[in-house]
């Protein structure tokens, strides 16, 4: 029981700023994501931040914010702004195309 406990469905909603696109930053987001069995989508923003949805189980999330704090090799990772919210269901990682 404690263990199904621990390990509860998180979503969180990142804002990721620094040089973050043009350096494949959400191909990158996109394959970790998917290794960690994680749901949810990755999308560029106008003012140059990445945007990201992850949900899953609440140490594979953990893990996955460990990774993104220091993103892919060729990005410098300045913030990461973060809220959390109620897990939605999504099914899938994708890249979202704005």
């Amino acid at each position: 029981m404690w263990g199904t406990m621990r390990n509860m469905t998180k979503r969180v909603h990142l804002f990721v700023s620094g040089r973050v696109q043009g350096v494949y930053f959400r191909a990158h987001t996109h394959k970790k994501a998917r290794a960690l069995a994680l749901a949810g989508w990755v999308r560029n923003l106008p003012d140059g931040r990445v945007e990201i949805v992850a949900e899953g189980g609440e140490e594979k999330v953990a893990s996955f914010l460990d990774w993104v704090r220091l993103g892919p090799p060729a990005s410098r990772v300045e913030d990461v702004e973060l809220e959390w919210a109620k897990p939605q269901d999504e099914r899938g990682f994708r890249i979202r195309y704005s």
